[in-house]
């Protein structure tokens, strides 16, 4: 197997889902940037342990910021009506999300401001009923995917706010053709996540989900954006 391929301690690398088991495999690259072409970058490291009806799935960062849509802090300005929604947004152990006046900022720019300001609107009053992530269904993808810095965060994207990838079924689909096989872009984190791409319309999303539900690549500075699952046979 090549020394690309590392099996973390910290997640077990088997999981079951559906009554079947499947191993995932995290896949240790370079500190990827925007000079990168992801299909390049997802093609050297896999090329030579991918395996006939493997998966490969990529994080939605890891695309995006070889899109250019990652952001340094410090270019972010936010306006007034960012730094007040940011205050209001409920911190978790995955990360900030929307958290900080930059991560907000880019929320409205990614979203528009009205939409923003109907999801909050609605989680308000949703709320207090004891309804919680209406905000995030009604802003949508755009505004979940991004990702802000945090302590752990690998360098330097720990100064940088990334947004979710462009056209994420576009670009697994021609990840796919230059591999030879399927391809997921996952936006995952230790709370659960979502498939935002897929190669194939045929794929299941929502059993991907399930297999990856536990954030097998981890979130802080393990540098593996890349994985793969496979059927695993005892």
């Amino acid at each position: 197997m090549s020394e690309a391929v590392r099996t973390k301690k910290e997640k077990q690398p088997v999981i079951e889902y559906n009554g079947r088991k499947y191993l995932r495999i995290p896949v240790k690259t370079h500190v990827i940037t925007k000079e990168d072409a992801i299909s390049d970058v997802v093609k050297k490291y896999v090329q030579e342990v991918v395996q006939d009806k493997d998966i490969v799935f990529i994080s939605e960062k890891a695309v995006a910021i070889t899109q250019g849509r990652a952001y340094p802090m410090s270019e972010i300005k936010p306006r007034p009506l960012a730094r007040f929604l940011s205050k209001y947004v409920t911190k978790t152990s995955a990360g900030i999300g929307l958290g900080i006046p930059e991560t907000m900022e880019m929320a409205l720019r990614e979203c528009g401001v009205l939409r923003i300001l109907f999801a909050a609107c609605v989680s308000f009053v949703t709320k207090l009923f004891g309804r919680k992530g209406d905000f995030y269904r009604i802003a949508g993808y755009k505004a979940s995917s991004i990702d802000g810095p945090t302590p752990n965060t690998l360098p330097p994207y720990n100064k940088y706010v990334v947004l979710g990838p462009d056209k994420p079924d576009q670009v697994a689909k021609r990840i796919s053709e230059a591999i030879g096989a399927e391809v997921a872009i996952v936006d995952i984190n230790d709370l659960g996540g979502n498939i935002l791409g897929a190669s194939h319309a045929a794929m299941d999303r929502t059993a991907l989900a399930g297999i990856l539900r536990d954030n097998p690549l981890g979130q802080c500075t393990e540098q593996t954006p890349i994985g793969i699952i496979r059927d695993y046979a005892e």
